[in-house]
């Protein structure tokens, strides 16, 4: 998520979740030696041999049966499904968290940059160097804290659902000569593709956790994520307070600059709506890149989830976690409601 200083108000911020159909780019990177695709959407259905295979990203399969994700248990060889995507009761007209990623990858780092910037980085960079062993980033997107963390010498996976933020974060990964130190993977949190036990540390930076917009994706991404760590495993995440206290407007500018120095001109338009029977807040973005003829419109809509501390810890807690800290900020100060982040750190049991 892009988290900047809110016109008038405090600051704000934004995450990455997950969209559907590869990229050729990314599809045609199976032979390119990075870790395999395993991935789901909605409509669509992937066989766990399709999903688990070596050698890169793996090209789309066809996709022709009702929406199932297969998370391979390896550890006992067993394939649990869960039906995923279109989830029973969820109605026609809710948001979905994956949606609107794909398209705003082109613009995610731009954003980045004169926004949040780098200074979560050093928190996680450090929290995984502590703990040692194999860690895992969900919500990858384009990179910005796995390839520090690559860097910095940590066994680094990321997993995304969004194809267009995974093309974006090998090239970041190739062009800081970083390509075999790191592993990508597509897929779905709720139903992690890895093998029980598999991680020393996961961790949800940004806010990812507020893009799961029900509670039976919350449940269904921590029982996921406790299966993956190994027993006293550690759980890192953090939660960005002011979503519900997002002022409502439309189609104000927000932000204009340019993405390169010789590039076209580029402005974000933005609408902001509160959803507060679903406790979700609604952002549509308009990306106007150019002038004149050349002139180009994106748009698309992301959305958040209220997400308290309580209801974050009895969560946790009823998961099988149990909850060694809560921290007002990335200094590791202590936890404070005015805060700009709430981190939550917790364990397996």
């Amino acid at each position: 998520m892009a988290r900047r200083p809110r016109p008038l108000e405090t600051s704000r911020w934004r995450r990455r979740s997950p969209p559907p159909a590869p990229s050729p780019e990314v599809a045609a990177r199976s032979s390119a030696g990075q870790r395999p695709a395993k991935r789901c959407w909605p409509g669509r259905t992937q066989s766990r041999e399709q999903g688990n295979r070596e050698g890169g990203f793996a090209a789309a399969p066809s996709y022709t049966a009702p929406v199932v994700a297969v998370r391979g248990n390896q550890r006992s060889g067993r394939a649990e499904t869960r039906a995923l995507g279109r989830d029973a009761g969820r109605k026609a007209d809710q948001p979905e968290g994956w949606q609107g990623w794909d398209e705003y990858a082109p613009f995610y780092d731009w954003e980045n940059a004169q926004t949040l910037g780098r200074r979560d980085v050093p928190f996680w960079r450090d929290l995984a160097t502590r703990t040692g062993g194999a860690a895992l980033e969900l919500g990858c997107g384009t990179g910005r804290i796995l390839v520090p963390l690559a860097r910095a010498g940590v066994d680094i996976t990321g997993i995304d659902r969004s194809a267009a933020m995974l093309a974006r974060a090998w090239r970041r990964l190739r062009r800081a000569g970083l390509s075999s130190r790191a592993r990508l993977t597509r897929g779905d949190v709720r139903a992690l593709p890895f093998a029980d036990g598999r991680f020393a540390l996961v961790i949800a930076p940004y806010g990812l956790l507020q893009s799961l917009l029900s509670d039976r994706d919350l449940a269904a991404t921590l029982a996921s994520v406790h299966r993956v760590l190994a027993p006293g495993g550690g759980f890192g995440l953090d939660l960005v307070p002011d979503v519900p206290r997002w002022r409502e407007y439309r189609r104000r500018v927000t932000l204009a600059g340019r993405r390169t120095p010789s590039g076209p001109p580029l402005t974000l338009v933005e609408s902001v709506r509160q959803d507060r029977r679903r406790r979700l807040t609604v952002f549509e973005h308009e990306y106007v890149e150019g002038w004149g003829p050349a002139r180009k419109v994106h748009r698309f809509t992301v959305a958040f989830r209220t997400l308290p501390v309580p209801i974050v810890r009895e969560r946790l807690e009823g998961a099988g976690f149990r909850v060694r800290a809560v921290l007002g900020g990335y200094d590791g100060g202590p936890w404070d409601e005015r805060a700009d982040a709430w981190i939550v750190l917790a364990e397996k049991r």
